[in-house]
């Protein structure tokens, strides 16, 4: 599949898909006779995986390590394990934020629905 393909499928510019690959966050994608790059679907699962880890949030630095230990073999498996552990207990983390932000929001959104109300009884009464 071609760059354009690519980033048509995953929606991520072609920019962001060549800089992934320049910083080690997705594996060298082959190129065709004509040198334009051809992914396979191993990168496809590549740029799909690192697009859903950054969407949730994690560093790229991390994902860089998580990259390096996965070329490393099977003997990273327990520090990969590790890695995946962490992030997710920080994503964890981010989401409880998240959702106190959001009660947050509820409730002032709340205050000013009631604060509108009362603004527009007040006004029919005063028309009356």
């Amino acid at each position: 599949m071609r760059m354009t393909e690519v980033s048509t499928k995953f929606e991520i510019s072609q920019d962001t898909l060549r800089y992934y690959e320049r910083i080690g966050l997705i594996p060298p994608v082959n190129r065709n006779k004509s040198g334009i790059r051809d992914y396979t679907e191993e990168d496809l699962r590549w740029v799909e995986f690192i697009k859903c880890m950054r969407n949730a949030g994690l560093p790229i630095e991390v994902l860089i390590e998580y990259v390096g230990l996965f070329q490393k073999g099977d003997e990273t498996l327990e520090a990969r394990k590790e890695l995946l552990i962490e992030q997710r207990t920080q994503l964890l983390i981010r989401m409880e934020d998240m959702k106190k932000v959001f009660e947050r929001l509820d409730y002032k959104i709340e205050r000013y629905e009631q604060t509108i109300r009362k603004k527009e009884k007040s006004l029919t009464r005063s028309e009356n």
